[in-house]
């Protein structure tokens, strides 16, 4: 029997004093209405928080995931960034909150992996536009119209972003070789003179064995939205608060679908695995000095889980150009696109020279 492909999910959570929307607030942990103040809980009483379970990676990749584990969700596509977001069903004009760009498209669905976990916000939006600017503040020469603007300007976009994290067991058998540096003595000619010197050396011998490492919650970006760079300056995350998926922490917030591929994730996550497996080599191998000639990696047990980390976006077009803007939801680090104001530096430069025109006719008159 063929499966049947699911029903776009539609988050939404009416008050039960009035029947409007609830949204998470971050500051208070719950549910809140705007409009009447009534809170209740994020975590319903009848599903308790339990721990998150991991997925099999070979059978992701092999297509067996469980029906359950799969789900589809409305999405605008940006094509500026590429950005897929998730939208309410009633819209299909709005603006990209990655990138400013405004993106009108057709009703589309996104089917993928259902998220296993989540970090709740847990700083609110006026905490993370503070924490912006007062990033900016801190900037040498960046303009001073972009900070106003970014304290005064549109509320900041609170995403959920997606990413991987993968557990594993490995086994690594290495040959190498041990450097021990040692020390001989030789005689020198120095302005004319015969010098007895010390010369180090290094001495090798052939090394080899075994290191096992158990890697847990390698983290990868399944983004493609933001680069790199912005993402990895928010770390680290708390990954040990992370929490069993619950679509009410969504609720008033937006969650972006993942663009890298779980195959493609798990490449990325190798190449961190690796470098520590290396690090556990020259370890084992010990002396001053390493030479690895060859590791061989037994990965056993691999597992998965696709989860959502919380980020608050601004995106500001400031005359012609655009920047963004990025604050971790839980611990405020902020990283974005570098400002620079070319009326301050031109200014500096002029007084740089006035200085140093100043400390030079000082030094020629003494």
């Amino acid at each position: 029997m063929a499966d049947t492909a699911p029903t776009p999910a539609e988050h939404r959570f009416p008050c039960d004093q009035c029947g409007a929307d609830l949204r998470f607030d971050p500051g208070a942990g719950a549910l809140v209405c705007d409009y009447c103040g009534h809170a209740q809980a994020a975590e319903p009483a009848a599903h308790p928080v339990t721990a998150i379970r991991e997925l099999s990676f070979d059978k992701a990749v092999a297509g067996q995931l469980a029906t359950e584990e799969i789900e589809e969700t409305r999405v605008l596509s940006c094509t500026n960034c590429g950005a897929q977001v998730e939208f309410a069903p009633d819209i299909h004009a709005a603006e990209c909150p990655f990138c400013a760009t405004p993106v009108v498209t057709d009703t589309g669905t996104h089917r993928h992996i259902k998220p296993r976990g989540l970090l709740p916000f847990a700083l609110d939006e006026g905490a993370a536009r503070r924490a912006m600017t007062d990033w900016l503040g801190s900037l040498w020469f960046a303009p001073s119209g972009l900070q106003d603007y970014a304290r005064n300007g549109r509320r900041m976009q609170g995403i959920y972003v997606p990413y991987w994290t993968f557990d594993a067991d490995t086994t690594s058998r290495y040959t190498g070789e041990r450097g021990t540096v040692y020390y001989e003595t030789v005689t020198v000619m120095h302005e004319g003179k015969r010098q007895r010197r010390q010369v180090a050396k290094i001495r090798w011998t052939p090394a080899s064995g075994r290191v096992a490492r158990a890697f847990d919650d390698v983290l990868v970006l399944a983004s493609r939205s933001l680069p790199a760079r912005y993402t990895d300056a928010l770390e680290p995350w708390d990954l040990g608060a992370l929490k069993p998926y619950s679509p009410q922490f969504l609720a008033g917030f937006r969650a972006e679908g993942y663009q890298v591929p779980l195959a493609t994730g798990f490449e990325q996550a190798r190449v961190k695995m690796d470098a520590v497996i290396i690090r556990d080599v020259r370890f084992d191998i010990g002396g001053d000095q390493q030479r690895i000639h060859r590791i061989d990696t037994d990965m056993r047990d691999v597992t998965f889980k696709h989860i959502l980390l919380p980020v608050w976006l601004a995106a500001y077009k400031y005359r012609g150009k655009t920047y963004r803007f990025v604050v971790n939801g839980r611990s405020g680090r902020v990283q974005g696109e570098r400002p620079w104001s070319p009326v301050k530096i031109a200014i500096a430069v002029v007084l740089g020279l006035i200085v140093a025109g100043a400390v030079g006719y000082v030094m020629a008159n003494s």
